[in-house]
């Protein structure tokens, strides 16, 4: 009721420190650039959505995802099989297998790039939102109710006082 008549403004709200709403600014400033950014890197590291999808059922799930082979390393797998098919000796073949070899360095450090970047930034800011921000939002909620009370019960008493002075100019 008081939430509605604040709304609607028939009731007086009781303001919070301006410092500590510029505080809550902030945080839904972090949640909000937070939540972009995991998103925007979690695409960069892997582009494939039914991928991103799989990995995500997997880790709700506390199961190991499984290894993918990087573009990088079936790329260089496919150079290698292609160099044997047209014999190692031939000009065209040894070409194959010294960028093929490459290729295959690539993508494991391609691979060794998304572990780490997992590892190292992308859980960090999950830790954030499924942690800290959780525990921010709950202590924000159990605060406006508080606030609500306070001023349900500040209108009560002010309700009280401006009958008991009726009552009082009656008699």
């Amino acid at each position: 009721l008081q939430f509605t008549e604040e709304k609607l403004g028939q009731a007086e709200k009781t303001e919070l420190d301006a410092h500590f709403e510029s505080l809550l600014a902030r945080a839904d400033c972090t949640k909000n650039w937070t939540e972009k950014i995991l998103r925007q890197t979690e695409v960069l590291l892997q582009p494939n959505p039914s991928a991103r999808v799989e990995e995500f059922l997997y880790e709700k799930l506390d199961r190991k995802v499984p290894s993918r082979v990087t573009n990088g390393e079936l790329l260089a797998q496919y150079m290698t099989e292609a160099a044997n098919d047209f014999g190692p000796g031939t000009p065209y073949g040894k070409t194959l297998i010294k960028v093929g070899e490459t290729q295959r360095r690539l993508g494991a450090a391609e691979r060794d790039f998304i572990h780490s970047a997992s590892l190292n930034f992308l859980t960090p800011l999950r830790n954030f939102l499924e942690g800290d921000w959780r525990t921010i939002s709950k202590e924000r909620r159990i605060l406006q109710n508080r606030r609500l009370d306070l001023d349900a019960c500040k209108a009560r008493l002010k309700k009280a006082k401006a009958a008991e002075a009726k009552a009082a100019v009656t008699f």
